[in-house]
């Protein structure tokens, strides 16, 4: 019976990011604007943080078909109205009068005082919600202050979410991959008429939208359309799909809509509702179809080996780089996981550790990490602790240190810093965990960046100026040291990694310390997902 009730809660592992918010930016305009482009007027209007905002439809696909970027400026959803911000992609757990198949679009944040002529650096937002959920209208994402912080552009794009982004019937993988590429290349045409430089393009993104960067990383024809990047709690242990594993998940798939390879009309038919419906089956019975899919994100970019060329991770030949990172993760990555999903009733016997263990890792590496040292169970206490920082170190924290290593071995810098101080989201509002004093869960990184936090204390918004100051700067010179702030160490050639804690100090030299993390365990001893199933 624990082995099964174990079995249920962790193919549910890190849906927690499948949580949406709907419309969460202000719709309130204050005036309205406009600039001349390439493609015709932009229309905006000025958002409520005082900066312009400009939404806009950058692309447009037919179902399961590759996207187009357009020709001429148009707002989301054939709207009207300067001030309207874009329904979301198709996704469940939101009301569908949110969300619409025409779908790809941004919003543009750009401050008053930047024009045409200013050569400003643009940072492209990519949200997270695990490849099947989220939208550039979440909660804590309107980029107005980020954008006057930084004195740069931020864009906050959207893509094709899961079956409809990554399960296309008739064969082409990646769909949502090239989405991105073409926000991409949409702002390559239109960033100078906005005072932009479309040569400083800068990607960030959180959890999957981190995902999502580290793909176009590994995608050599997309290197020319950025030149830096920052990864936020980056899932890395996944890995990419291997093409065995996107073939059978998508053979699934078809079975379940009942419709033919070849039958364009039966898939043009399909209601979205039964789309959603067999993509959620497909979802929660991956893992048993092939383990390599994973229990938090079977739906994501697959190693095609013609857009993906390399895993970009520890399993072939790491390629040549030359772009600059900036990698952090929250303390408590783990948290919504162990104490909101899988056990949220309350404190769990010592006993469970060992089953848990055994269902998400197998047998051998259930007892390397036993014997370790490095999650010890308290016998009268609750193995959620150990469970939330395994969980943290295996799924986040440690191959995130060892792509930063892989990073600058061969050739370009990196920086991996650790939240120690956050700010609630909303969907970690009812876990206790997350609440605690100390504890920072995932997403909780995401108010401070974007300078959103509903009525932050002193010390969040300390830390909120000192990142958009390191962001400014990372974004004018591939380096978060800023003018007044501590410095910043960057990855050795070594491979000793510097992770700069970001708000509370809970070591004396302000670093956070390796622990398992170090060269020799994960990554090594312990291997990770993407090394077990060589995908």
């Amino acid at each position: 019976m624990v082995a099964a009730a174990v079995a249920t809660h962790l193919l549910l592992l890190l849906a927690s990011s499948l949580v949406s918010f709907t419309l969460a930016i202000p719709r309130i305009p204050s005036g309205a604007v406009s600039v001349s482009t390439p493609l015709g007027t932009a229309q905006g209007t000025l958002d409520v943080d005082g900066a312009n905002r400009f939404s806009v439809r950058y692309a447009t696909a037919s179902r399961w078909k590759a996207s187009t970027i357009v020709t001429q400026w148009q707002l989301p959803n054939g709207s009207g109205d300067p001030a309207a911000l874009p329904l979301q992609c198709p996704q469940i757990r939101v009301d569908a009068s949110t969300f619409s198949e025409d779908c790809l679009s941004m919003i543009l944040y750009v401050p008053v005082d930047i024009s045409a002529g200013s050569k400003v650096p643009t940072l492209v937002w990519i949200h997270g919600g695990s490849f099947d959920s989220g939208s550039a209208t979440g909660p804590g994402l309107d980029g107005s202050k980020l954008a006057i912080a930084t004195h740069s552009i931020v864009a906050v794009i959207q893509y094709r979410l899961g079956a409809l982004g990554l399960l296309a019937p008739n064969g082409p993988t990646n769909l949502a991959v090239t989405d991105t590429i073409n926000a991409l290349k949409f702002l390559g045409k239109i960033l100078p008429s906005f005072g932009g430089d479309a040569s400083k393009v800068t990607l960030a993104g959180q959890s999957s939208g981190a995902s999502m960067i580290r793909t176009l990383l590994a995608v050599p024809s997309a290197s020319s359309l950025f030149r830096s990047a920052i990864l936020q709690s980056d899932p890395m242990d996944y890995g990419f799909l291997s093409p065995p594993t996107q073939s059978l998940l998508q053979t699934t798939f078809n079975d379940l809509v009942n419709c033919s390879t070849t039958d364009t009309a039966c898939h043009s038919a399909l209601p979205i509702s039964s789309i959603l419906s067999a993509q959620v089956t497909l979802e929660n019975e991956a893992n048993a179809l092939d383990p390599a899919a994973g229990q938090g994100e079977p739906l994501r970019p697959v190693r095609d080996g013609q857009l993906i060329t390399t895993p970009l991770d520890s399993t072939a030949p790491f390629p040549a780089v030359n772009k600059p990172l900036l990698l952090t993760n929250v303390k408590n990555e783990g948290g919504p996981t162990v104490y909101e999903l899988l056990f949220p009733g309350g404190p769990q016997p010592a006993a469970l550790f060992v089953p848990v263990c055994d269902f998400s890792l197998g047998e051998d590496r259930t007892e390397i990490v036993m014997n370790s040292g490095f999650y010890p169970v308290d016998p009268n206490g609750d193995s959620r602790h150990p469970m939330e920082v395994l969980t943290t170190d295996y799924v986040w924290r440690c191959p995130t240190w060892t792509l930063a290593r892989n990073w600058v071995s061969h050739g370009a810098p990196a920086y991996v810093g650790m939240y120690t101080l956050g700010a609630t989201y909303p969907a970690n509002a009812d876990t206790p965990f997350c609440l605690a004093s100390g504890n920072v869960c995932h997403r909780d990184d995401i108010y401070i960046v974007f300078g959103t936090t509903p009525n932050p204390t002193p010390a969040q918004t300390a830390l909120t100026l000192e990142m958009q100051a390191r962001y400014r700067m990372f974004l004018l010179t591939g380096s978060p040291n800023a003018p007044g702030l501590e410095p910043w160490a960057p990855v050795s050639s070594s491979g000793n990694v510097p992770a700069k804690e970001l708000g509370s100090k809970t070591t004396s030299d302000g670093l956070y310390p390796p622990a398992a993390c170090a060269p020799s365990f994960w990554g090594a001893a312990a291997q990770y997902d993407y090394q077990v199933f060589n995908i």
